[in-house]
């Protein structure tokens, strides 16, 4: 039989029942469907992930106090709970070689009062290198310099969502003041627009000099954190152990599983959360894949009844001279372009589906190729595996005894 004459008996086999084929289809068309949109949601959330982290910084090593204990070797105590890092410490971070830059940080929640309305926030004492680690940009206006540092100026940096809060979506709040703790602060500048949640908005957010917020606000000399920005990708470990042991020694701490201190790598950060998202990704395709799985044993089922169907059809092709190869490749023809089908129709509704998921609630959606060739593959996989056994049992059946069938 030549492969035109077969092509045409497996398109007559499968159109020649078409709401049978077409309910068939739809097991696969969901399951590869619902693969597309889980890994989609799942990649999307990946990729949202990493960019609000490395949207923190370039090249960030963040130190903070505490032990080293819990998630990532991150502080457990609570970020700024313990006070074993003070401004001396900066200061003598920034002779490491290899730095770019170096911003101490104090952060506290205070009530932030302007215009007759208020908000809560984080106010975030710092310095003016704080713009370099932590990719900040001024939108309006200007970042206080070291001069109003030095001088504990009464100067605020605010961000988008606070300007917007406190004086209405787009005001120019330059020249303005604010109430911080009951004292005045004169606005000098508005940050750009970052976007995001999670591990610290910084639109929604506050910044005046680190001085000032040490003598006017919290108090002391600690620090919540120090931010180090590596002045290269690949020197951010050498950077790391230099820190690690320069702070070792001047805390006088011999054996450092007992440093008073943890440093967070931001790359460590990235894989630890792509690891994470990884397995959330993996765990929602694999749901996904149980009604793939359904659909294959619907293929299965539906194969079984064509051909106990077509079982006086099958005699009469066997004893005209049809090889039983050519009888397997047909009924294993009909499984797989019914899963082939179904799987193009899936894929173009998961990319769809996922668009959608966009468009309605703003979550993140990311469809890649791999997993469109890898659902393609899976559906032809399908066909093939659960229409052998089908297109077996019809090809092994007694031409006699199924010329007698009734």
């Amino acid at each position: 039989m030549k492969l035109i004459d077969l092509a045409a008996e497996i398109s007559f086999g499968v159109s020649s029942n078409k709401v049978r084929s077409g309910l068939t289809m739809l097991g696969i068309v969901i399951g590869i469907a619902s693969v597309i949109a889980m890994l989609s949601i799942g990649e999307g959330t990946k990729a949202q992930i990493e960019s609000s982290i490395q949207s923190l910084g370039s090249n960030l090593l963040i130190v903070s106090p505490g032990a080293q204990r819990g998630f990532g070797g991150a502080a457990s105590a609570g970020r700024g709970s313990s006070q074993t890092l003070t401004l001396e410490d900066a200061t003598a971070i920034s002779s490491v070689s290899g730095i770019a830059a170096v911003s101490p940080e104090v952060s506290k929640r205070y009530q932030l009062v302007a215009s007759g309305n208020n908000t809560n926030v984080q106010v975030m004492g710092t310095t003016p290198a704080y713009l370099s680690t932590r990719n900040v940009a001024v939108d309006s206006g200007t970042f206080f310099d070291a001069t109003q540092v030095s001088s504990r100026s009464k100067v605020v940096v605010i961000g988008p969502t606070v300007r917007d809060d406190l004086f209405g979506t787009g005001a120019n709040p330059i020249g303005s003041t604010v109430r911080i703790n009951g004292m005045d602060f004169s606005i000098i500048g508005v940050t750009v627009a970052k976007g995001g949640s999670g591990f610290s908005n910084q639109d929604d957010m506050v910044y005046i000099p680190i001085s000032t917020m040490l003598t006017f606000l919290s108090g002391g000399t600690a620090v919540s954190s120090i931010d180090i920005e590596a002045q290269t990708a690949d020197g951010m470990t050498d950077v790391q152990s230099a820190v690690t042991s320069l702070l070792l020694e001047r805390h006088k701490i011999a054996d450092p599983t007992q440093a008073d201190f943890s440093i967070l790598n931001q790359s460590d950060i990235v894989s630890a959360a792509s690891s994470v998202t990884g397995t959330f990704t993996i765990l929602l395709a694999s749901i996904a894949g149980i009604s793939l799985l359904v659909g294959g044993i619907g293929i299965m089922n539906m194969m079984l009844t064509t051909v106990t169907e077509r079982t006086r059809e099958i005699g009469l092709r066997q004893a005209i001279g049809a090889e039983k190869g050519i009888i397997v490749l047909q009924f294993l023809g009909e499984s797989i372009l019914l899963t082939v089908l179904g799987g193009i129709i899936g894929i173009l509704l998961g990319y769809g589906i996922s668009r959608l998921i966009t468009l309605l609630s703003g979550t993140t959606t990311v469809v890649q190729w791999t997993s469109v060739a890898m659902a393609f593959g899976v559906s032809a996989g399908i066909g093939l595996v659960f229409g052998y056994y089908p297109a077996r049992r019809a090809a092994r059946l007694n031409p006699i005894e199924a010329l007698r069938y009734e």
